[in-house]
């Protein structure tokens, strides 16, 4: 790939991603020549015109290769912002979703003092909620040591190692304590589904946190079972959902007690994130 400058490089990128069939492909073209450069990328535009050195031609040239090959542009720059805040991800750890945004914006929208995030993955549903909520402690529970791992940089990174504590734990079974919130993006793809993934999610993210099996149901099941010894008077639950599964999930909690109090939608208007509550 040649280009004299910034604003050349991005052109040739922006072409040669499209030409591959890449989604988004200017906005990935600009996110990795941004990368290369050193440049954060709120800075790019005021910079096209900047020759690349060619340092930053290598680097480039190979983020490029690995875009090519459908690895997905947070794992080429090592981590990506939610709730604008940077965090870090990889292949152990499932992408952090806008669509997840949602859970967040419902947490905030009513007090908490004592969270639990059931799958944690890479930590930034418990960091956000502890981050945006001051005197908030949490616990991160998830089954992966190298999730934790993420986790654990992430945690670092933010100031909250006070706040947030995490442990190895097979959906409730490592829990200790009581929560008045409990939150969870958990796998909810079912396996029929599977192979309709695009393949930056097929290839590269862990399908430990894609499905959970058949139905695509069962975490909610393995969540619902044992969860109302966790919970402080009137805790409330949020969990994401698949856009097809408000009702299944919601008559799985309603089984064991929980009142159904929203199912909030996404940008897209689809069914997204499930907020229970324990009725004492």
């Amino acid at each position: 790939m040649n280009g004299a400058s910034l604003r050349g490089a991005v052109i040739a990128a922006t072409q040669e991603l499209e030409a591959a069939g890449i989604p988004d492909a200017a906005r990935d073209a600009r996110l990795l020549v941004a990368f290369a450069a050193g440049l954060p990328k709120d800075r790019l535009t005021l910079e096209l015109d900047s020759p690349i050195d060619r340092a930053a031609l290598t680097r480039l040239e190979q983020a490029m290769t690995d875009r090519l090959a459908r690895k997905p542009v947070s794992h080429i720059l090592g981590g990506r912002e939610f709730w604008g805040r940077w965090f870090d991800v990889g292949p152990a750890v499932l992408d952090p979703r806008p669509e997840t945004e949602i859970l967040i914006e419902a947490a905030l929208a009513k007090p908490y003092d004592r969270v639990l995030d059931l799958g944690t993955g890479s930590g930034c549903i418990l960091l956000t909620l502890l981050a945006e909520r001051d005197g908030a402690t949490g616990v991160g529970a998830e089954l992966s040591e190298e999730a934790l791992e993420v986790a654990v940089a992430n945690r670092a990174r933010l100031g909250l190692n006070r706040q947030a504590v995490f442990t190895i734990s097979d959906w409730l079974s490592g829990v200790v304590g009581q929560f008045d919130l409990v939150v969870a993006n958990p796998p909810y793809i079912s396996l029929p589904e599977m192979a309709s993934l695009a393949p930056e999610v097929l290839k590269w993210e862990p399908m430990s946190a894609l499905t959970p099996g058949f139905s695509g149901l069962e975490a909610y099941e393995a969540i619902a079972d044992g969860i109302g010894e966790f919970l402080t008077g009137n805790a409330r639950i949020l969990l994401e959902i698949g856009p097809t599964q408000a009702d299944a999930v919601t008559a799985i909690f309603r089984a064991v007690g929980l009142a159904h109090l929203a199912t909030h939608p996404d940008l897209d208007g689809r069914d997204r994130v499930v907020e229970l509550q324990r009725t004492s």
